[in-house]
């Protein structure tokens, strides 16, 4: 039977400097979906059309929602860095708790204030775009590995466009 896992704590960081931890100030966090690119074919002598996967992945979109003012993030705003989002997901059969880690290289270059009163804590909301690295591991195991840079796109271990580079000759 496949785990239960509950959410329990997360945070973003930069993975290059300490002390940059927003644990205490994040109030969520977006941890990019993965989405195979597909090719539709709808041949004219043919009786259905299909979209054909590919191994490669549509654009990657994280993000996160900080309370307050985030002074922080405006250091390298619109430059590329690598961020670490960590997550701590319990097993609810076990109760032990594990990590689920997305590491990502991109710019942070959206940042929107939510609407707020003297009352609350705004929120502030922060995108990362051109994003050509990410990786995600669940209780040390790697499941996703891309990077644009390298060529590389693996889930599992796996290489899905392993045999594309040798055919072009990489």
């Amino acid at each position: 039977m496949q785990p239960l896992y509950l959410l329990t704590a997360v945070d973003v960081r930069r993975a290059t400097q300490s002390g940059t931890s927003r644990a205490t100030t994040i109030s969520k966090l977006t941890i990019p979906a993965i989405k195979i690119v597909t090719t539709e074919h709808n041949p004219g002598g043919g009786v259905m059309a299909v979209d054909f996967a590919q191994p490669r992945i549509e654009k990657v979109e994280p993000a996160f929602e900080i309370k307050g003012f985030d002074t922080d993030v405006f250091h390298g705003f619109g430059l590329v860095d690598r961020w670490v989002f960590a997550g701590a997901v319990r097993d609810k059969k076990t109760g032990k708790a594990q990590s689920a880690r997305a590491v990502i290289e991109g710019a942070v270059t959206d940042w929107e204030p939510d609407e707020a009163s003297p009352t609350e804590f705004v929120g502030c909301n922060h995108a990362i775009k051109e994003v050509t690295h990410y990786e995600f591991w669940l209780n040390g195991e790697e499941l996703w590995y891309v990077d644009f840079w390298e060529r590389i796109i693996r889930r599992k271990g796996i290489d899905l466009f392993a045999d594309d580079r040798l055919a072009l000759g990489a």
